[in-house]
């Protein structure tokens, strides 16, 4: 089976696009798949990762309000990159324009549609819950749905990682939905990367005791993460105990989360770690790991703290919810500071359980992909 992927999210800078990618293209022939990344990029680039996995690149612009992306431009450079790469199925994991010019394209072989994004929740429902209810917010971005249901309808299959997602775009009318979750890294996140020292040296960067609460938080600087109800969250929570926090990010929100922050002094911001043993040390040593985006369609950072033992703390929509049940940690009110904080006071006042959650790998959620792809190949062939 040769999948490409039309992957208009991917960047070599990171996020969390990148490292599934990465985990595609690693796992992806091991398990009879060879995958094809096909993104936009500066140039015409091949980027060879093995006897059966490569990165195309089409030369296209990159997205003004993030240089670190692209976005594929050229609709026909586009379809001529998938006519000389012959595809056995097409993925693609953007709910914008690249899908519709997928489903152009004359090409007759099975499409998918991962959603790889939750734009309602990033954008429309982020800016009006305050202010409406959903379903008038839904009757407001009509024209999306509407968007978003044509795209189902000319796909083969709509990938979603949560039964959240899935359930609002089922209810929302789209068709040919189908719940494949994702996993973490395989080998690479456990409790046993529990460092005291390591954690020791982590509070006392932040002038606290090995006493104090140490929370992690991860992920891009934008504004869908929520990261000034994380901040105020800890600050509230701090009032009451010794509690540090290390947010690890980078992004076009960098000043914006500087100014929440402000003084603080047990607060920091940090680059991503991309030492992988590190990182899966520095989660595996913190005592919760705190989250505040509710537009996440998976939660990649809150399932690796679970397989580090570490508990979370999550809103109550969006993906990352799942991941605060069953042993899992905890969850509060989206959008809600003294929620979070209430609920950060609550897991220190039981002592920071551990996680005991298990965690789906990233090979597993791929065996569950490949063989649904494989279904619709062999149903899509005379």
């Amino acid at each position: 089976m040769r999948l490409v992927d039309v992957s208009a999210f991917y960047t070599p800078h990171g996020g969390g696009v990148k490292t599934y990618v990465e985990q595609k293209m690693q796992l992806g022939p091991e398990l009879g798949a060879e995958i094809v990344i096909l993104a936009p990029g500066d140039r015409h680039e091949v980027i060879e990762r093995g006897p059966k996995a490569r990165i195309v690149t089409i030369p296209s612009p990159r997205l003004p309000v993030d240089k670190n992306y692209w976005f594929f431009g050229d609709q026909a450079a586009l379809h001529a990159a998938l006519d000389q790469l012959q595809p056995d199925l097409v993925e693609v994991g953007s709910p914008w324009r690249s899908p519709s010019w997928v489903a152009n394209w004359r090409g007759d072989v099975p499409r998918s549609l991962f959603m790889h994004a939750d734009p309602m929740t990033a954008y429309a429902y982020r800016w009006f819950d305050p202010l409406l209810p959903r379903r008038t917010t839904d009757r407001l971005f009509a024209p999306y749905w509407r968007h978003i249901k044509g795209l189902a309808a000319r796909y083969d299959s709509v990938i979603c990682a949560s039964a959240d997602l899935q359930n609002r775009l089922v209810a929302g009318g789209m068709v040919h939905t189908r719940m494949v979750p994702m996993g973490v890294e395989e080998g690479t996140f456990s409790p046993d990367n529990r460092d005291p020292a390591l954690r020791r040296q982590l509070l006392a960067d932040l002038d606290l005791p090995e006493s104090a609460g140490l929370l992690l938080t991860v992920g891009r600087l934008s504004a869908e993460k929520r990261w000034s109800v994380v901040i105020e969250g800890v600050k509230k929570a701090a009032r009451d105990r010794p509690l540090g926090l290390l947010l690890l990010g980078e992004g076009r929100e960098r000043a914006q989360v500087l100014r929440a922050i402000g003084s603080d002094p047990f607060i920091r911001l940090l680059d991503p770690v991309r030492d992988r043993p590190r990182f899966a040390a520095m989660l595996a040593s913190a005592d919760a790991v705190v989250h505040g985006g509710d537009a996440e369609t998976f939660g990649l950072a809150t399932a690796e703290a679970l397989a580090s033992g570490t508990p979370v703390i999550v809103p109550d929509r969006g993906a990352a919810a799942d991941h605060g049940a069953s042993g899992g940690g905890l969850v509060y009110k989206a959008a809600n500071s003294v929620a979070l904080a209430g609920a950060i006071g609550l897991l220190a006042a039981q002592g920071w359980p551990r996680s005991t959650r298990k965690v789906l790998t990233m090979r597993d959620h791929f065996v569950q992909l490949f063989a649904h792809y494989r279904e619709l190949i062999a149903a899509h062939q005379p």
